[in-house]
């Protein structure tokens, strides 16, 4: 478990499912993800899952997200994960809040934080970050916290490239 000034992140757990899926079922939540929201409880379940997996494997990766001020209800899920970029496997830093949590700047404060563990407790050198081309939020986020595009990814067909951000560890020390 970690604390950051308002935020808890903290391993998911199984309990979460519902929650889980709520925020990754949500339409207004998945506005820029090509693949748009999740249909059935099976999709978060087997998400869930891997993540779990993922967070036993690697002793990394996407946090379950809380306001200190209300530690019982999850706002989001973001962190760090072994992800995909076509070919090629990358440390990709990922968020997903609730649209009732947006505008409050948790998303940079939670990016902030898994920026931090990445690159000084675990040093793992490089992490990326994959963002629709009109997702200007989270454009912002990244750059906020210094992540800087430094290419495009062909990743969904038929829709513009996603743009690849990247920060190093040189770049924070």
């Amino acid at each position: 478990m970690r604390r950051t000034a308002r935020l808890l992140l903290r391993r998911p757990v199984e309990a979460d499912l519902a929650r889980f899926f709520a925020i990754h079922g949500d339409p207004a939540a998945n506005l820029f993800n090509p693949a748009g929201p999740w249909r059935t409880l099976e999709q978060a379940d087997a998400t869930l899952s891997a993540w779990l997996a993922h967070w036993r494997q690697h002793g990394y990766g996407q946090w379950a997200v809380a306001a200190l001020d209300n530690p019982g209800h999850v706002i989001g899920f973001g962190g760090l994960s072994l992800r995909p970029y076509l070919d090629v496997q990358r440390i990709n830093l990922g968020y997903r809040f609730a649209p009732s949590a947006w505008g409050a700047g948790y998303a940079t404060e939670l990016a902030a934080a898994a920026r931090d563990v990445g690159l000084d407790e675990l040093a793992l050198g490089s992490l990326y970050a994959l963002v629709r081309p009109r997702h200007q939020a989270s454009i912002r986020v990244l750059e906020k916290i210094g992540m800087r595009q430094v290419d495009l990814l062909d990743d969904v067909p038929g829709e513009a490239p996603s743009l690849v951000f990247r920060i190093d560890a040189a770049q924070c020390g």
